[in-house]
C-alpha cells in the first residue's frame, strides 16, 4: 500500500506546517523538505522510500498552494473529522440542518 493516499497523513503534516499557514510559510516548508528528500540527491538505499515521502510532499504542496483545492481539501478534512468524532451526520451542526424526516423528504 503506497502512503501517498494514506487518509492518516494529513496533508499539513506532511509539510510539517499547521493549519493557518500563510502561503509564504507553505512554499518554504515545501522547498525545504524537497531538497532533502528528493530522489536524486538521497542514497541509492534509501530511494524508495525518499520517493514515497518525496511524491506525498508534492501531493501536499500541490494542493495546499492552490486557494481553491485548499479549500476544498479543508472541507472535506472537516467532515471526515466530525464523521470520524461518531456524528450522527456530518452537517448536524451546519447552518441549522438536521436529520431527513419524512414530512421534508416530502417536499421534494
Amino acid at each position: 500500500m503506497s502512503t501517498v493516499s494514506s487518509p492518516t497523513q494529513c496533508l499539513y503534516e506532511a509539510l510539517g506546517i499547521s493549519t493557518a499557514a500563510s502561503g509564504q510559510e507553505i512554499k518554504a516548508a515545501y522547498r525545504k523538505l524537497a531538497r532533502a528528500c528528493h530522489p536524486d540527491v538521497v542514497a541509492l538505499d534509501r530511494k524508495n522510500e525518499s520517493t514515497d515521502k518525496f511524491m506525498r510532499i508534492n501531493l501536499a504542496y500541490s494542493t495546499l498552494s492552490d486557494p481553491e483545492k485548499r479549500a476544498k481539501y479543508d472541507r472535506i478534512s472537516f467532515v471526515n473529522q466530525r464523521v470520524n468524532r461518531g456524528s450522527s451526520t456530518a452537517y448536524s451542526s451546519m447552518a441549522g440542518f438536521g436529520k431527513r424526516t419524512w414530512e421534508t423528504d416530502q417536499c421534494w
